[in-house]
């Protein structure tokens, strides 16, 4: 079989079930945890990507999520504390057959390993990055993270955490991100759609996935995640749709200059058409979206913020080099030990 691209690596030979993705060792996530359903629905996700297994990589740094290579039966490699971004950039730039993947949580990505995942950003190299955001620090026991909220108490903050938190999706738009989504733990289907267009896009691609966990931080999303609220509290984005939600689909967003306000669809006076429609290539818009989370009164979007295409870093690498080979041929490492400048000692 002929390997053109990790992501559209089709094989008409091998029919996966999500059984073949799970590896032999036992899980050890605390019962409950919002872990458990990131893993299932990365399982399920695979086999319709047609993706080979041993084109498939999880790399992965300190914490809770982190041990999703041990869980995977594909190649994987436990690394170090925030550098999970920076190992994953040189297999696949070493390796660009392959399909990478990075799991991280919050603390991981965007504490010690925040300059690494800006770079990867904007490098725009063809990874996949999962980062799971519970908004704690969950395998050291309950201290604040980057993305927990201000005056939140924890264990490392018992008056409440001074610091004002990281919004994931504006980081990851302001680092020129071209593939940036949000969805849930416990929303399986929405989560198996969003991690399969992660896959299918040319670039790094950018997961944010709102996760629980229910010793250190439980409820953090439940506004979000359960039944009662979630239908008046969060707006799901699809490109060339109006952004409309409710229990009865009678609240809908509409642009104020470029203020997004909350509209009454059965007030007589504003329908459907007055809502903003959704726009997967506009970073303009994206930006917009990703200020919903720093605004209470308004919903929280899940769905792709941004979609847009550019050269990976990778296939840049590979231009320059086929114009040096052509211009100059591929040298010799003997002649670039020696070096052009040399100089004799008498």
């Amino acid at each position: 079989m002929e390997t053109t691209n990790a992501n559209t690596d089709i094989t008409d030979k091998i029919i996966y079930t999500a059984k073949d993705f799970a590896s032999d060792q036992d899980i050890r996530w605390c019962p409950g945890c919002g872990d458990y359903s990131i893993l299932a629905q990365v399982q399920r996700t695979l086999p319709s990507l047609g993706i080979t297994k041993e084109k498939l990589v999880f790399i992965a740094g300190i914490g809770c999520s982190s041990r999703f290579p041990y869980y995977m039966d594909t190649y994987g490699f436990h690394t170090i504390h925030g550098r999970a971004t920076a190992i994953a950039s040189g297999v696949k730039i070493s390796n660009p057959d392959l399909s990478v993947w990075i799991t991280a949580g919050d603390g991981d990505l965007m504490s010690i390993g925040g300059n690494h995942f800006m770079h990867l950003l904007r490098r725009n190299i063809d990874v996949n990055l999962l980062m799971f955001n519970n908004r704690i620090y969950g395998l050291t026991k309950g201290q604040y993270s980057p993305t927990s909220e201000r005056n939140k108490i924890t264990k490392s903050s018992p008056v409440g955490s001074p610091e004002y938190p990281f919004n994931p999706t504006n980081l990851a738009l302001g680092a020129n991100g071209t593939f940036i989504a949000r969805s849930m733990d416990r929303d399986p289907k929405h989560l198996q759609e969003m991690i399969a267009r992660t896959a299918k896009h040319h670039g790094t691609s950018f997961l944010e996935i709102l996760q629980n966990c229910n010793i250190y931080n439980d409820g953090a999303f439940f506004l979000f995640t359960e039944k009662e609220t979630k239908e008046d509290n969060v707006v799901y984005l699809a490109n060339g749709k109006p952004l409309v939600y409710g229990k009865n689909k009678d609240k809908g967003i509409k642009l104020d200059g470029f203020k997004p306000i909350v509209i009454d669809l059965n007030d007589g006076v504003h329908s459907v058409n007055d809502c903003l429609i959704h726009d997967e290539t506009s970073r303009e818009l994206a930006f917009i979206l990703s200020s919903f989370a720093e605004h209470p009164e308004l919903p929280m979007p899940v769905g792709v913020f941004l979609e847009m295409a550019r050269n990976t870093y990778e296939e840049t690498i590979a231009e320059q080099f086929e114009h040096v080979y052509e211009k100059s041929g591929k040298g010799d490492i003997n002649d670039l030990l020696k070096g052009r400048s040399t100089w004799e000692i008498k």
